[in-house]
């Protein structure tokens, strides 16, 4: 086993890196001295990758398996619960399920090796029976029928229906009362064995630990062999959206929108384009910016609005959106300063000062044990160093900003979703 490591001298931090005689791979960020821990292990496995290819068979699965494995994973074969294991040992645990990620952690401050040695065993360890899928079948629709409620979720998933035709991400992650009503013991057992295979995952930890210590222990609990990948289908989207305006009706005090466009991620330097997209947004429309404060003068706009960059799933989308008396007004000023923008570019004072905003948000990121572990899960699957993000930051240019704005958001490829009160 053959560890790498590397010390970032200008952020002081150091990535240690292995792939185990099993495909897994391992990510851990030591922290001399500290006295908390992080640990994240999980598979690249998410709620868009619903159909797949293993030993050249086609497999297609409902909606919400992904996020319907994760409810049962925390059962385990001796009749414990992990959660309640891990929580009498001194550990915070919990999972989430993304589009293209299912992830497994846990905070402490003590008995971390014990804890690692469970989080483990209870995530390669699949035992759910019949009878407990089904109790849990219940569970989830109630988790389901809540979302239906919130105006957020629906705000944002109504957007993902105009920018997306057919690709799985413009559907709830924990899928619909319907689709969940065919997954079955079987259902998820198969997916289980297609997509927790170790040469499939990732294990992440920072503390104060010993990068050799974490690859025996991950060697002892899940062994020597790999598995067969799977191979995930890709779902490839026309550039245009399906449609470029919803509105819905729901009990909210003041009309919701999100506005938003799709585009395709690149082949290529994945960092940076991510790194380009994040500032590309601050300059247009943070809190800082030009844009914001006029727009936050004129009441079109509260604090509630937020601009972001998703890359789920072998695609890209960015968002804005917030509470506002008028969002197609806003809808159209943002164009409209995108179009300004494409012509005279960002003055230079105003670009540094938002690079620099940016690079101190990446710097204070660095202390959060949880968003480093989490950030190198995901960049062991696209390969890149997280601790080369400030470096990637300093060179990029303005006019890698401009462009990308212009590129992105024009008139026919942005789409709005509102949602308004019921009585309005």
């Amino acid at each position: 086993m053959d560890i790498q490591t590397i010390r970032h001298e200008s952020v002081g931090e150091t990535l240690q890196s292995a792939s185990l005689s099993n495909g897994l791979r391992v990510r851990v960020v030591p922290k001399k001295g500290f006295s908390s821990y992080f640990a994240c292990f999980g598979t690249y496995y998410g709620s868009a990758m619903r159909s797949f290819l293993l030993s050249g068979e086609r497999h297609d699965t409902p909606a919400g398996v992904a996020h319907y494995l994760e409810h049962k994973m925390f059962d385990m074969p001796d009749g414990d619960n992990a959660l309640q294991t891990m929580t009498a040992s001194g550990a915070d645990p919990n999972a989430f399920t993304s589009y293209d990620e299912t992830v497994y952690y846990f905070r402490c401050t003590e008995n971390f090796e014990e804890n690692l040695r469970t989080l483990l065993r209870f995530v390669s360890t699949p035992y759910f029976t019949a009878e407990t899928v089904a109790k849990e079948q219940g569970i989830i629709a109630q988790e389901i029928r809540m979302y239906d409620d919130e105006p957020d979720n629906a705000v944002y998933y109504e957007l993902m229906r105009l920018l997306y035709r057919s690709h799985p991400v413009r559907d709830d992650i924990a899928g619909t009362v319907e689709s969940i009503a065919e997954i079955n013991a079987d259902t998820l057992l198969a997916c289980h064995r297609a997509f927790y295979v170790p040469g499939n995952m990732c294990l992440c930890v920072e503390g104060d630990v010993d990068a050799a210590a974490v690859c025996a222990i991950a060697e002892e609990v899940l062994g020597s062999e790999s598995g067969e990948k799977p191979q995930p289908l890709i779902v490839e989207e026309n550039d245009a959206p399906a449609a470029l305006f919803t509105e819905r009706r729901m009990s909210v005090a003041a009309p919701l929108f999100l506005l938003g466009a799709a585009f395709r991620p690149t082949d290529g330097d994945v960092l940076r384009e991510r790194i380009v997209a994040r500032l590309a947004l601050r300059l247009l429309c943070g809190a800082s910016s030009p844009f914001y404060a006029r727009l936050y003068r004129e009441g079109l706009i509260n604090r509630s609005f937020a601009a972001g960059t998703d890359f789920p799933a072998n695609t890209a989308v960015v968002t804005a959106g917030g509470e506002s008396r008028d969002p197609q007004r806003v809808f159209d000023e943002l164009l409209g300063e995108v179009s300004r923008i494409g012509e005279e570019g960002f003055e230079k004072d105003y670009f540094e000062r938002a690079r620099r905003a940016s690079l101190g948000a990446r710097l204070r990121g660095f202390e959060d044990f949880d968003s480093v572990c989490l950030s190198c899960f995901e960049a062991a699957a696209l390969g890149y160093d997280v601790f080369d993000a400030p470096a990637v930051l300093a060179s990029v240019t303005a006019e890698e900003c401009r462009d990308f704005l212009v590129r992105t958001l024009t008139r026919e490829r942005t789409a709005l979703s509102v949602v308004r009160p019921i009585e309005e």
